[in-house]
């Protein structure tokens, strides 16, 4: 694996695509996104705005307070990528109990740092432009979708248990905000206020700084004012490998892109599948094999294993010829996070007409985070610590399922993609990339059309009612299979294609979800 840095981008007047476009989870993020475009923004200032209008109208699945990873490619073909994952702070030790929510669950936030580093480097646009559609919806508000406020009711009880999330998330009268509900954040309109005008100081030092320090502090948490100011959103590690005649480049730890590359890789080795059973079948196979490898990602050696194209073909002779099933690993062997039923996080995908194209996910953890507010701040702390997602020492970077990835091929990018839905995350990604590739669908397509995911007993079948006619036919009387009738359960894609017949980018959204695609046009 390789690191590149990008250089920069070009003008305006260097047009090569026809469009500009963004897919998001939330219709005003998208907005904000298209906004920047017709500013004269590129495809950074674009999710750079998205991103943190997200962290305002979708606070149940990011915010300010979580982790970002992304990968993006410049209009030269360079590829790079920022980490910026939340971090366990210096003081941290490992405790008996464990948290999976409260104020011991919360490490240092890196989406500041890491939105703010993607635009300093490759935005076109002032930061005060990039981050106004945020602040207004924050300021003014903006009314509630159905999913978000059904999001904000399930966690209605834990966000009781903490005065700044009461303050901020729940009405004067104790209750949760309901579908269509204005919803106002004064105190996050505040803090991003201060991050726009002071950038990264804004948010890890000085007054932001001190209040969730003081906050943190007095009721048991382990954040330092050091912690803070010694963050730092940090070029991310590329990881290589080849698809269906495509350069993939996904993240390297902390995010699982190595996984992603090998269900990849030996899927392609499969060859031609003849039906949506095989389908379902072969992808739970490599799908399985490829978990067993997710704790031999940290050793150099495995992992060159992992993303080798040579040996993907060794495992899918193996797995053709073999009818035994690889056993996930065991539910007592795993972090809280590998089997929450409600996935969670967000995905954002962005391309301009100069060939610049951003793929960024961000995230709180489960849904609402840590459920912990501080009250004059108004922003959602991720899940960090405690056990949720395994233990860390001190100064280590949490790691996920977040997977964004790039297909790029002939000069440019040609696919461009990542998901939410926690441990959903690489399935969704590995399985909509293999529709669109192998199976020669489109964009909108691959992202509708059913996934599987293997869970510790059985293969799960997505088969909810839009889909139900599209399955695989399983016998569930001959093998084990589960067909789940669920909506958004097998993960949440935000894409973005190159069609080379029109010279135009095409977006996708996914259909179980809120979110909308945006394109704009420069004359």
């Amino acid at each position: 694996y390789v690191t590149l840095l990008i250089i920069s981008c070009n003008s305006i007047e260097n047009k090569i695509i026809e469009n500009n476009v963004i897919s998001t989870a939330h219709p005003l993020a998208s907005l904000a996104g298209k906004q920047m475009f017709e500013q004269n923004g590129n495809a950074f200032d674009a999710a750079v705005a998205a991103a943190f209008t997200l962290s305002v109208v979708e606070p149940s699945m990011s915010g300010i307070g979580g982790r970002l990873q992304t990968i993006f490619v410049n209009s030269k073909g360079e590829v790079s990528g920022i980490d910026a994952s939340t971090q366990v702070p210096k003081s941290y030790k490992k405790m008996d109990k464990k948290y999976s929510y409260g104020y011991k669950t919360i490490g240092i936030p890196g989406v500041v740092a890491g939105l703010l580093k993607l635009h300093e480097n490759h935005g076109s646009l002032p930061l005060k432009q990039v981050m106004y559609p945020a602040i207004k919806y924050a300021e003014k508000g903006f009314n509630i979708l159905p999913l978000e406020a059904k999001r904000q009711q399930s966690t209605k009880n834990l966000l009781l248990e903490f005065e700044g999330s009461k303050h901020n998330f729940l009405k004067l009268d104790g209750d949760s905000y309901k579908e269509g509900d204005l919803f106002i954040q004064k105190n996050l309109a505040n803090t991003l206020k201060l991050v726009s005008e002071n950038g990264k100081e804004g948010f890890y030092t000085g007054e932001i700084a001190e209040k969730i320090v003081e906050d943190v502090k007095a009721n048991g948490g382990f954040l330092t004012l050091e912690d803070l100011k010694n963050y730092k959103a940090i070029d991310a590690q590329i990881l290589e490998g080849n698809f269906n005649d495509n350069k993939v480049y996904a993240l390297y730890l902390p995010s699982f892109g190595a996984l992603t590359i090998q269900i990849l890789q030996i899927m392609e080795h499969l060859g031609k599948i003849s039906s949506e059973k095989q389908w379902a079948l072969l992808f739970e196979k490599a799908t399985r094999l490829a978990y067993s490898y997710r704790d031999h990602q940290e050793n150099i050696d495995s992992l060159s294993k992992i993303i080798n194209y040579n040996q993907a073909k060794i495992w899918a002779s193996l797995l053709q010829d073999s009818n035994k099933v690889i056993e996930s690993q065991k539910r007592n062997n795993l972090t809280e996070s590998w089997g929450t039923k409600n996935g969670h996080t967000t995905h954002l995908t962005a391309a301009d007409d100069l060939g610049n194209v951003v793929s960024l996910t961000q995230t709180i953890g489960p849904t609402m985070g840590s459920k912990v507010a501080s009250k004059k701040l108004g922003f959602l702390y991720a899940v960090s610590l405690g056990g949720y997602l395994g233990e860390y020492m001190p100064g280590e970077r949490s790691k996920s399922f977040i997977s964004p990835i790039l297909f790029y091929k002939d000069g440019k990018t040609q696919l461009a993609l990542g998901a939410a839905g926690g441990n959903k995350i690489v399935t969704a990604v590995s399985q909509v990339s293999h529709r669109f590739f192998m199976q020669g669908k489109d964009l909108k397509t691959s992202l509708m059309l059913p996934r599987i995911y293997p869970d510790e007993d059985s293969l799960w079948v997505e088969d909810h009612e839009e889909i139900r006619s599209l399955n695989a036919n399983i016998d569930p009387e001959k093998y084990k299979v589960k067909f789940i009738d669920e909506k958004a359960r097998f993960g949440r894609i935000h894409a973005v294609s190159f069609d080379s017949m029109s010279n135009k980018w095409i977006g996708a959204a996914d259909p179980d979800w809120e979110g909308t695609v945006e394109y704009y046009e420069r004359n």
